[in-house]
């Protein structure tokens, strides 16, 4: 996890904090996951079980960096949801549940939680989309009711001292 360890921490953020790593390490294919807050703030994140992208960039010449990391990724759900979002307005189309990018080298899952709260997932080519999805709809019905304000904050603040 990214976040700070459990300690000070409410059973409610230490909740999330375990739902979300379960999530990256009981479902094959994924790379990382993060949430994010209506205001495109990173509340939790995990890094990838492994650090072939960054290693691979930076093996490449290119500059070390988040790249493929859990902020990028924050930055690439808070994006999509607000493009998905936006869309739905246009086109009368009601509320966003989820979007899917499927790319030659991995998707990206993105899962509206509650109160513009977004679930976003990096995942492997050859990842089982529908076992990726159905796990973070699991996420999301558990996680949704426990995402209060007050738990949004406490995991904002978590996330701020990290850095």
């Amino acid at each position: 996890m990214t976040a700070t360890g459990t300690f000070g921490l409410s059973t409610e953020a230490r909740n999330l904090q375990w739902l979300l790593g379960n999530l990256v390490e009981e479902v094959p294919g994924v790379r990382s996951v993060t949430v994010v807050s209506s205001d495109g703030l990173m509340l939790l994140s995990s890094d990838p079980a492994t650090q072939l992208a960054t290693t691979a960039a930076a093996d490449a010449g290119r500059p070390d960096g988040p790249r493929g990391s859990s902020a990028d990724l924050a930055t690439i759900v808070s994006g999509i949801g607000s493009l998905t979002i936006g869309a739905a307005r246009l086109m009368d189309g009601g509320g966003v549940k989820q979007t899917m990018v499927a790319m030659e080298e991995g998707s990206v899952f993105v899962m509206s939680i509650s109160d513009g709260s977004l679930l976003g997932v990096h995942a492997t080519p050859d990842c089982d989309m529908s076992v990726v999805a159905y796990h973070m709809a699991l996420f999301v019905g558990r996680a949704g009711h426990v995402l209060t304000p007050e738990v949004r904050s406490e995991l904002r603040k978590s996330m701020e001292s990290t850095q």
